[in-house]
């Protein structure tokens, strides 16, 4: 099963009853497919990307399907934007920014969860992204939340040639 563009990525939905209710915040989020449906589930749904197109478009979205979530373009290499204890989830889908790991774990609240799914360096048999700084290392994303509690934990070729990395993960 492919996930379509317009629909959320399919390791949070089948995961989302793994989440405590409350306000989530969606790092790097694109269209604000994820953002949305979430906040469908009566999550509070806040999201930051880089591109005003993006964020046009994920306000939008949720208006069309009746949903209300804050959106804000930031630079996230210049802003890390997550301010200390406030989120009861944080995800974060094809996007890695190492430097961004801790305001995420200090970004969330006590019993928090991270949700975080991005692509390996297998990747590079398949094509974008090339750019090794971009890709996780084997076992660098179970690494980079060790000190987490691990709900849910995936790494491999999935997805019809995508390799991926991702992680459920609690703050303790």
């Amino acid at each position: 099963m492919n996930n379509s563009k317009d629909e959320p990525a399919r390791f949070l939905v089948e995961n989302v009853n793994l989440l405590p209710k409350g306000r989530v915040l969606d790092v790097a989020m694109g269209d604000g497919r994820n953002a949305i449906y979430l906040a469908s589930l009566g999550f509070v749904a806040e999201g930051v990307d880089i591109s005003p197109e993006n964020i046009d478009k994920a306000q939008s979205s949720a208006g069309e399907k009746g949903v209300d979530i804050k959106a804000h373009v930031v630079d996230l290499e210049k802003d890390p934007y997550i301010q200390p204890g406030r989120y009861d989830v944080i995800i974060c889908f094809r996007y890695l920014q190492r430097t961004l790991i801790p305001y995420i774990k200090n970004g969330l609240k006590e019993g928090g969860v991270i949700v975080y799914e991005t692509y390996t360096i297998d990747q590079l048999q398949f094509g974008k992204p090339k750019n090794p700084d971009f890709l996780l290392g084997h076992n660098e994303l179970l690494n980079l939340f060790r000190d987490f509690y691990c709900i849910r934990y995936h790494e491999g070729i999935i997805y019809d040639k995508k390799a991926m990395a991702g992680i459920i993960a609690r703050k303790v």
